[in-house]
């Protein structure tokens, strides 16, 4: 595969990407970031160029080191013709799969794909299939025509009032990581601490300290862009914190001129109902990670 370097080349693939939103959004977000700065040094590679067919980004090689370390040994692909993308994938070492890795898509049909591959590399897969939100005003900017869109009323929503004089909008410190990683669904290790650690001091977060000056709820995002690892202590829940973390934080990376996502289990009613209050448009596709462990 091409391996696509330089800004110009860079921003091309962003405006193309776009055009396929909200199926390239994981893609999309990425290389967003990768032309912010590329904090994470990720690199992108596509089967062709320009009239590209599939897009994997992945980081450099020296920065997986550690085999066993899915966090970082991740991958992001969007394709527009999966027999392609199989090909494009079996036919080259873009995907190091003597690893432990994880790829992640908002395209759910990638699953065969993947599950294809796996089985001709002697790969386990697990697949974990989320519903994936977009914030309103990102939404408006890049799915205007989305009909979800269309019947967002105007404005956006609000969550209810919390406690200013009991809770301090403030942000996370790396310090702050093993708390974040206790309470992290995909975390509670020492490598997705790692990963919240890198997080924390690469990109913007936020957090309410509570009566005694330490966070009580916080919200994180990735190098995909995306609004993750949020959570609330549980002695504090219940009181609109989440709610209250997640419109601060969309609203702050909005500013910025970032694309705003999450996503949440199926499961998950709580989140679903608070994304649904504030506005956040559900999309047609699904948030997907596959984790990948050689057999």
């Amino acid at each position: 595969m091409f391996h696509l370097q330089g800004p110009q080349l860079l921003q091309m693939l962003e405006k193309s990407l776009r055009k396929s939103l909200p199926e390239s959004l994981k893609v999309y977000g990425t290389v967003f970031h990768m032309n912010q700065g590329n904090p994470f040094k990720l690199k992108a590679l596509v089967d062709r160029w320009p009239d590209f067919n599939t897009v994997v980004i992945r980081p450099q090689e020296q920065d997986m080191a550690d085999d066993f370390d899915h966090y970082t040994n991740s991958y992001q692909i969007y394709s527009k013709d999966l027999k392609n993308c199989q090909e494009s994938l079996s036919t080259s070492d873009v995907i190091n799969w003597k690893q432990h890795l994880q790829i992640q898509s908002s395209q759910s049909s990638l699953d065969e794909v993947i599950r294809n591959l796996a089985t001709t590399k002697f790969v386990k897969v697990k697949q974990t299939q989320c519903i994936l939100y977009v914030m309103s005003e990102t939404a408006r900017k890049l799915l205007p025509s989305l009909p979800e869109t269309k019947n967002l009323p105007a404005g956006y929503g609000r969550p209810k009032a919390i406690n200013q004089e009991m809770f301090k909008l403030s942000s996370l410190d790396p310090i702050h990581a093993a708390m974040v990683n206790k309470f992290w669904h995909f975390g509670g290790n020492e490598r997705s601490q790692r990963f919240i650690e890198r997080c924390i001091r690469t990109f913007p977060t936020f957090c309410l300290l509570g009566p005694e000056g330490t966070p009580v709820s916080w919200s994180l995002m990735d190098q995909t862009g995306e609004v993750r690892m949020g959570a609330t202590l549980p002695e504090y829940r219940g009181q609109g914190l989440v709610s209250h973390m997640l419109f601060v934080h969309s609203h702050a990376l909005d500013k910025l001129g970032f694309p705003v996502y999450n996503h949440t289990d199926r499961a998950n009613k709580i989140v679903q109902k608070i994304s649904h209050s504030l506005q956040h448009v559900p999309m047609p596709c699904d948030w997907n990670q596959w984790n990948c462990v050689p057999l």
